[in-house]
C-alpha cells in the first residue's frame, strides 16, 4: 500500500494534538504555545501509572507541533505535511505532571519552502522542562503522487480550521494565515 493511500485511509486527524493554545506568533521568527496536561489523557495510564508524567517523546512532539504551526502560518499553509526530519541536543531537565502547563517557546533559525530549523524550550512554572534543536521537513503528498493533490487541499483546509481554534485570541496570528 502506498504511503499516500495509507494517509488517506487513516483520515486527516493527528492522534495526539499536543498544542492547546497559541499565545504568540511572529511569522518566520517565533511562536509561544501551551499544552495543559490533564490526568484524563489516555497515555498517562500506561506511562508510570503511580507517577503519571508527560512522556519525553511527547514533550518533543509538542515542541515539533508548535513549530509546525509557525511554519504553516509563515508559508500560508503551502505544505500539507510538516514532519520532524532531525532532532539534536534534546535535553530533559524535569517532569511535567497533570495539572501543570507546558509552555513552549520556539525560535525559527532558518525557514525555506522545503525545511526549517528551530531551537525550542518547554517550561512550566518558571522551570525548564525540555530543550531541543530540530529540523522540520515541509512537503505535500502530491509531490510524490499528483493524484493526491485533492487530499493535500483537504488536509490544508482542516489545518487552517484547527489553527483558527488554537490561535483564537492571539492578536499576532490574525496577520499570519488565520482564516
Amino acid at each position: 500500500m502506498s504511503r499516500g493511500r495509507w494517509v488517506a485511509e487513516q483520515g486527516l486527524y493527528v492522534k495526539f494534538i499536543l498544542v492547546d493554545r497559541i499565545s504568540e506568533l511572529q511569522p518566520r521568527r517565533r511562536i509561544v504555545a501551551h499544552k495543559a496536561l490533564s490526568l484524563a489523557e489516555e497515555y498517562l495510564g500506561d506511562h508510570f501509572p503511580r507517577f503519571p508524567v508527560l512522556p519525553g517523546v511527547l514533550m518533543l512532539e509538542a515542541m515539533v507541533q508548535a513549530s509546525a504551526w509557525l511554519v504553516r502560518a509563515s508559508l500560508d499553509f503551502a505544505a500539507s505535511l510538516v514532519l520532524l526530519k532531525e532532532a539534536r541536543n534534546v535535553t530533559y531537565k524535569n517532569f511535567i505532571v497533570p495539572g501543570q502547563v507546558l509552555t513552549i517557546e520556539s525560535d525559527c533559525k532558518e525557514l525555506t519552502d522545503e525545511q526549517s530549523v528551530f531551537a525550542a524550550c518547554g517550561s512550566s512554572d518558571g522551570r525548564t522542562i525540555v530543550k531541543a534543536q530540530f529540523t522540520l521537513r515541509h512537503l505535500n503528498l502530491a509531490d510524490g503522487n499528483p493524484a493526491l493533490a485533492e487530499l493535500d487541499e483537504q488536509i490544508r483546509a482542516h489545518l487552517r480550521a484547527l489553527f483558527g481554534l488554537l490561535s483564537a485570541g492571539c492578536p499576532t496570528a490574525s496577520a499570519a494565515g488565520r482564516p
